[in-house]
């Protein structure tokens, strides 16, 4: 389970930086694609809010409840993970008014859009730098099946980054494709 959630996170470092790239360009009065931010947001609505933050709670959950004494990490995750999934959806609404054509201020917009990746990169340094390696230390094969066993939603199949990407996320992966280093 934590390798599919370090997966999810080099997924989601790709799209950050696809982030930064446009944030650039609006700073710098250069014609954006409002369309493919809007279907970043979309996945981290669609793909992080829904399945991926659930999941690190369930784990988080277990390990403060049998493994530590101190329930901040969990807490601290809990309000983390609510305020991204605040920050998405208000990103998602003004990306929304953007796209039907009405004026949004661009300023605001892209001051917006750096808070979201800002708390996005935070937020991953801060479980790949403090909550994953207390988990891998503290936290036994036996632990590991149990949360497994109590995972309620599945093997769902990542919409964008999965082996078959979704219709709505083709642009999009071919965008992320581009951005890669090639090895030659």
């Amino acid at each position: 389970m934590l390798q599919s959630l370090q997966e999810d996170h080099k997924n989601i470092a790709k799209l950050l930086k696809v982030l930064e790239q446009k944030l650039a360009h609006i700073r710098n009065e250069k014609a954006v694609k409002y369309k493919l931010i809007a279907h970043i947001i979309s996945y981290m609505q669609e793909y992080a809010d829904r399945f991926h933050h659930p999941k690190e709670d369930l784990i988080y959950d277990y390990y403060v409840k049998y493994r530590v004494v101190e329930d901040d990490l969990s807490d601290q995750l809990k309000k983390q993970h609510q305020r991204l999934l605040e920050m998405t959806d208000e990103l998602s609404d003004i990306l929304d008014i953007i796209l039907l054509d009405a004026v949004v201020p661009l300023d605001q917009f892209s001051d917006k859009l750096e808070t979201f990746i800002k708390a996005q990169w935070d937020h991953l340094n801060y479980e790949e730098d403090v909550v994953f390696p207390a988990l891998k230390r503290h936290l036994t094969e036996d632990d590991w099946r149990a949360i497994e066993q109590s995972w309620q939603h599945g093997n769902y199949e990542d919409p964008l980054f999965g082996h078959r990407v979704q219709e709505q996320y083709k642009a999009l992966s071919e965008r992320i494709k581009l951005s890669e280093p090639h090895e030659d």
